[in-house]
C-alpha cells in the first residue's frame, strides 16, 4: 500500500513539473517573440532618430552662424550709435542750451516776473509753505 502511495505521490509531482515546465515554454516562446517585434520596430525608429539628430544639429550650425552674424551687427550699430553719439551729441546739446538761453532771455525782458514767482535762492511766499494735503482720508 505504501508503494502505491509513493507512486501516485510521485506520478502527481511529475506531471506537475511537467505542467510548470510547459507553462515555463510557452511563456519563453511569448517573450523571444516580443524580443524579435521589438527588435524590428527598434532598429527602424533609431534609424529615423539619428537622422533626426543630424538634422536638428545642421540647424544648430546654421542658427550659431545667424547668432554670429547678429551679434556682428550688433556691435556695428553700438559703435556707429557711439560715434554718432560723439561727434553730433555735444554740439547739438551746446545749440539747445544756447536756443533755451536766447528763449528764456527774450522772454524775461518781454514780460515782467510775476509776484509771487521761485527764482533760484528764493524761498516760497508763505501761503504755499507747509500746506500738505493728505489724500484718500476722509
Amino acid at each position: 500500500m505504501a508503494g502505491i502511495l509513493v507512486a501516485v505521490f510521485w506520478a502527481i509531482l511529475v506531471s506537475f513539473i511537467a505542467l510548470v515546465l510547459v507553462r515555463l515554454a510557452q511563456t519563453l516562446k511569448a517573450a523571444t517573440k516580443l524580443v524579435a517585434d521589438v527588435s524590428e520596430q527598434a532598429v527602424p525608429l533609431l534609424a529615423d532618430a539619428s537622422a533626426t539628430v543630424r538634422s536638428a544639429n545642421t540647424q544648430l550650425a546654421r542658427v550659431d552662424s545667424i547668432a554670429a552674424d547678429v551679434q556682428e551687427v550688433t556691435a556695428n550699430a553700438s559703435a556707429l550709435s557711439s560715434t554718432v553719439s560723439s561727434a553730433f551729441g555735444g554740439p547739438l546739446v551746446k545749440v539747445a542750451a544756447f536756443g533755451y538761453g536766447v528763449r528764456r532771455a527774450i522772454g524775461r525782458k518781454a514780460e515782467p516776473a510775476p509776484k509771487g514767482s521761485v527764482f533760484a535762492g528764493k524761498s516760497l511766499p508763505s501761503a504755499r509753505r507747509g500746506s500738505r494735503r493728505t489724500r484718500g482720508k476722509g
